[in-house]
């Protein structure tokens, strides 16, 4: 056994290969090297460690590198190389932790340890605060070890893990946080009534232990690059425009102009009012609301009615507001597939070509 000043795992179960009970969690972390001195080289011992490929549920479609499945098919190969040369030893190779589901007992003990973001591991992180923004959106905070930070590049997305209903689940959100905000991140999560992971997200409370990988994709802007960029947004869409917005008013060598159209149902769904009014006092910010369940401006505080449209965002307005932006923009697009294919519809027909824009 992994015997311990304080305590020791009491017992281990065969069929799932980990710890099944311990007297203190401080004692031991589920440690795959635990789990494997207590095992046997009988063949259902390495079955009980091979890898368990992913259900589709478990890809969040946001076309992360490696993918869950990427992850799976690595950890496939090292489990065959190891139990083809019988040596248990081989599956410690760059991984020296038992990966548990978020619902094992033992996953807090476990992924809390870690205190930097992988691409190829879950990490759990402590929800510090919970901030209901509308009736479907909220604004979560999670803490960071001391003064440490993501190190995110502009406009990258981390994934999250939760299991439902026994269902293991992932999805991709974008920190709204600055990539280099230290001792938390923050994330926009718009939940949903039908939503897998929004009833898992609806559990969330302060101090719970949630699980995150990454970081993946985001946009590769340079300072000065663009004359203007013209930044599209639907909803929770608005998620990694912040950051790069963010970067510009924080860069005074920086002169980039930057037109931010946000899409809304109505007033009272625009997220984060206090900030985006606070990015639009810098010189060089414009942001513009669409908002497409209003039919009049006249009940919206006066700050809001100059730039403020109602409606859809169409062609014609489209064509509007890029004739009005100082110079040629680059594009950045985020929202669901429809609004994504809508606007790069709509952009062609105003003159701007695919590599002009990116989407999220």
């Amino acid at each position: 056994m992994h015997n311990t000043q304080e305590g020791f795992c009491q017992s281990f179960s065969k069929n799932a290969g980990l710890v099944s009970t311990c007297r203190s969690l401080s004692c031991c972390f589920w440690c795959r090297t635990c789990v494997l001195q207590a095992m046997s080289g009988s063949e259902q011992d390495w079955l009980s460690l091979r890898p368990r490929e992913p259900s589709p549920s478990q890809c969040c479609g946001g076309g992360c590198k490696p993918c869950i499945y990427d992850v799976y098919e690595k950890e496939l190969a090292q489990w065959e190389r190891a139990k083809a040369k019988q040596d248990k030893s081989l599956l410690t190779e760059k991984r020296e932790q038992v990966d548990l589901p978020p619902s094992h007992p033992g996953a807090c003990a476990l992924m809390s340890s870690n205190s930097v973001l992988n691409p190829d591991t879950f990490t759990a992180f402590s929800v510090s605060s919970v901030e209901q923004l509308t009736e479907d959106t909220y604004q979560y905070k999670f803490e960071l070890p001391g003064n440490s930070s993501l190190q995110l590049s502009l406009g990258q997305h981390i994934v999250l893990r939760g299991v439902v209903n026994g269902l293991e689940v992932q999805r991709a959100y974008t920190p709204i946080s600055p990539g280099n905000a230290e001792g938390y991140f923050e994330v926009l999560i718009k939940c949903y009534e039908a939503g897998l992971m929004s009833q898992y997200i609806k559990t969330w409370k302060k101090g719970d232990m949630v699980f995150w990988r990454g970081p993946f994709g985001g946009f590769p802007y340079q300072p000065n690059k663009y004359g203007e960029l013209l930044m599209l947004a639907s909803g929770t869409g608005l998620a990694p425009m912040l950051p790069i917005l963010q970067s510009i008013t924080d860069n005074e060598e920086d002169e980039t102009f930057v037109t931010l159209v946000g899409c809304f149902p109505t007033f009272d769904k625009i997220y984060l009012k206090p900030l985006l009014q606070d990015l639009a006092r810098y010189w060089n910010i414009r942001i513009f609301y669409i908002l497409s369940q209003e039919t009049s401006l006249e009940k919206l505080p006066w700050s809001y009615q100059e730039n403020t449209y109602t409606g859809r965002l169409n062609e014609d307005l489209m064509k509007t507001i890029i004739n009005s932006c100082r110079r040629r923009p680059f594009v950045l697009i985020c929202g669901s597939s429809a609004f994504n294919e809508d606007m790069t519809r709509y952009l062609k027909a105003a003159g701007i070509e695919e590599n002009s824009c990116f989407v999220f």
